[in-house]
């Protein structure tokens, strides 16, 4: 506890405890080693409120821990005779929703609320009996089923639905005689809104909501024939009758146990988008069974996208290499790895000898490790000798990376997705974000919804998130830096720059006023096609937030002038002060999971690890040192002027580690070079306004 803090104390069945901060009731309990049943809470979600099955006297009365603030000299009986009968009551409603079967259950994990809350109470026999619902399981969707006969209506799913994805897709139907959850209004999984982002799955207390891998995957006893299956579970119930829970717990429980052995748990970072998801896959051999997101997950916390959640099949797919082939007549054969690693160190050899080392070039994979990373430019540097080398980040990462370096002086985020949930503003420009990055529009969402957050989109499409927009801007194609730059000369005009902020951060603020003369109102709207209303109110909003932070994506990057577009967002953040404070920053969301580290650590025809420039001779002498070679000092060829030099004869050779070029790299170049006269022709009379910069 902190110098300074005063030490408050409350009463644990008579033991004095220390309380510090806000802590429920059931926080100090657990702090304290007095452990109770909770079955419908959820850290990540907070008190649901329904199962009673965390009652506790305080002063005399029954509260729900989970809800209850715990105050200095407080008295908690969590052991009295009354609270654990009001929890036993609230335990034997839950059976008569949910039919114990858990030796036969993939979800007997040591994980499964119900089972462990029938342990932790040390029940004996069942006082109400299981009464089925009369609803069938719903298996409509490819990778989730749901059972309403082993759903306990806790209400978590709904939670995680409607407050944490924020999809809005479940509820539960109180007015049903049996209640159950529903999606939308009654309809089949697989008809309704649900996106498959797996909140619900991996929430669910119990066997309710389940992942369709886990099915007679999970489990010694749980791959049997249905008939057989329920022959199982009802000769259970019988001795159930006559010998009570504890003979049948203690199997359940040694099955759970052995099941230690069988499924491997194994930490790991979603290999698709930037957020940085992490969670656990579980195995069984070479079959992956779910993917199971951890509340201290320090990006996403329980949150996952389909993606994430589900998209996994490829590790197994018959698609997959898994040797090297060598192109002979036009067709590939299987060969060994010192076959092909010795072919190519000769052609290599080769090659260098007869054209030079700015003969090859080398792409280096946004989807692999920083380690692979700088190995990959490394090889390019030292063996080779030459720095055409890059990666897809050309046509994600890199403009952004660029705009930020000329105005903050550093290539990445400035903050942390917290910031983006405390801000009182988020504009998004050109992002997709509910589809392309999931996990970071749920966070947006939910403080949109929960927060009072204001939420400006600007989007070609009218996608969710501009739909969920306070002010949707609809610009024509490749014209944000016009807007941009106008707001920010309305902000200048109105008087409503942060003064002191420019004074002692920004330097270069003289040249950039006089780069915004040209880009008006009227300019700005006749080019953008966005009314000037619009862009007053864009303007107005900003002023009268307290803190913003801006994000974009593709739809800036992939676009004519995204190097200048990334630096007119930079510039306007600076220009109002949101730089360097709580709910304030620039947020380019990248594409692949690693397009930070792979630039981070040299894979760029201009920059070495660290982004130290190549043409730096003193950056140079450290690394000819370090690696007993002789950097060049020009630097290499980007993506685009690869394929350039390859039809110009000046290219031999091309490594490329884990990229699929066709797609990502001779896509935009085709589709530029095709469109080039045409679209990007009207661009052609503006020009990108002066970078404000902070110091280093």
């Amino acid at each position: 506890m902190a110098s300074g803090t005063t030490v408050q104390r409350a009463f644990v069945d008579g033991e004095e405890v220390t309380v510090s901060g806000e802590e429920s009731v059931l926080e100090v309990l657990v702090r304290s080693g007095k452990e109770i049943p909770h079955v419908c809470y959820h850290p990540n979600l907070g008190p649901i409120q329904t199962c009673d099955t965390c009652l506790v006297e305080v002063d005399g009365k029954l509260v729900r821990a989970c809800a209850t603030p715990v105050l200095p000299g407080m008295h908690i009986a969590a052991s009295s005779w009354g609270a654990q009968n009001a929890r036993r009551e609230a335990m034997m409603r839950i059976l008569y929703d949910h039919e114990l079967y858990c030796t036969v259950c993939e979800n007997n994990n040591g994980d499964c609320a119900v089972h462990n809350a029938v342990a932790l109470m040390q029940l004996t026999h069942q006082e109400i009996p299981f009464d089925p619902k009369p609803y069938p399981v719903d298996d409509s969707n490819p990778f989730y089923r749901y059972d309403p006969n082993q759903c306990i209506l806790c209400g978590r799913c709904v939670e995680a639905c409607q407050e944490v994805e924020v999809n809005e897709t479940l509820h539960i139907d109180w007015s049903l005689e049996r209640p159950r959850v529903v999606w939308d209004d009654g309809v089949p999984i697989n008809e309704s809104s649900c996106v498959s982002c797996g909140h619900c799955v991996t929430v669910c207390p119990v066997n309710a909501l389940m992942e369709k891998s886990m099915l007679g995957e999970a489990g010694y006893l749980t791959n049997i024939a249905p008939k057989s299956k329920r022959m199982l579970i009802d000769w259970t119930k019988a001795l159930e009758e006559e010998t009570g829970f504890p003979m049948v717990m203690a199997v359940s429980e040694a099955e759970s146990a052995m099941r230690a052995s069988q499924i491997k748990k194994t930490k790991t970072v979603c290999t698709y988008c930037g957020v940085g998801c992490s969670f656990d896959v579980w195995t069984k051999g070479r079959k992956v069974l779910k993917v199971q997101p951890q509340p201290q997950s320090p990006a996403n916390g329980i949150s996952t996208c389909i993606k994430g959640k589900f998209g996994w099949d490829f590790v197994n797919s018959p698609q997959r290499l898994t040797q090297p082939l060598i192109r002979e007549n036009g067709a590939f054969r299987p060969a060994s790895w010192p076959e092909a690693l010795s072919r190519i160190a000769r052609a290599f050899g080769q090659i260098k000898q007869q054209y030079g080392p700015d003969a090859f070039a080398f792409i280096g994979s946004s989807k692999c490790t920083n380690e692979e990373a700088y190995l990959t430019q490394k090889l390019a540097r030292q063996v080779i000798g030459t720095n055409n080398v890059d990666n897809c980040s050309r046509y994600c990462q890199s403009p952004a990376t660029t705009g930020l370096w000329r105005t903050v002086g550093y290539g990445g985020d400035s903050g942390s997705i917290s910031d983006m949930t405390s801000a009182d503003l988020v504009l998004i420009v050109g992002s997709n974000t509910a589809e392309s990055h999931p996990v970071i529009a749920s966070r947006v969402k939910r403080a949109h919804k929960r927060n009072g957050q204001k939420l400006i989109v600007a989007d070609l499409r009218k996608h969710e998130m501009a739909e969920r927009a306070d002010l949707w801007l609809h610009p024509r194609p490749s014209t944000d830096l016009v807007w941009l730059s106008a707001v920010a000369k309305y902000i200048i005009e109105q008087g409503w720059a942060d003064e002191a902020f420019l004074r002692d951060r920004v330097h270069g603020y003289e040249a950039y006023l006089k780069s915004l003369e040209p880009f008006t109102l009227a300019y700005a709207e006749q080019i953008s096609g966005i009314p000037a209303e619009q862009l007053v109110q864009v303007a107005k909003m900003i002023h009268e937030a307290k803190s913003v932070c801006a994000l974009w994506a593709m739809g800036v990057t992939q676009h004519q002038a995204g190097s200048d577009t990334a630096t007119a967002i930079s510039n306007l953040l600076l220009l109002t002060g949101n730089y360097g404070r709580p709910g304030t920053g620039g947020y380019p969301l990248r594409g692949h999971n690693n397009v930070q580290g792979t630039s981070d650590f040299g894979c760029m025809p201009n920059y070495l690890p660290g982004y130290q420039k190549v043409d730096d001779d003193a950056v140079r002498e450290r690394f000819d040192k370090a690696w007993n070679a002789s950097v060049p000092a020009k630097p290499g060829l980007d993506n685009h002027q690869m394929i350039d030099a390859i039809h110009d004869g000046q290219l031999h050779a091309m490594y490329i580690v884990g990229e699929e070029i066709s797609g990502s790299i001779l896509t935009p170049i085709t589709s530029a070079r095709r469109w080039r006269s045409s679209i990007f022709s009207s661009c052609k009379r503006f020009s990108c306004p002066k970078q404000l910069n902070t110091p280093m």
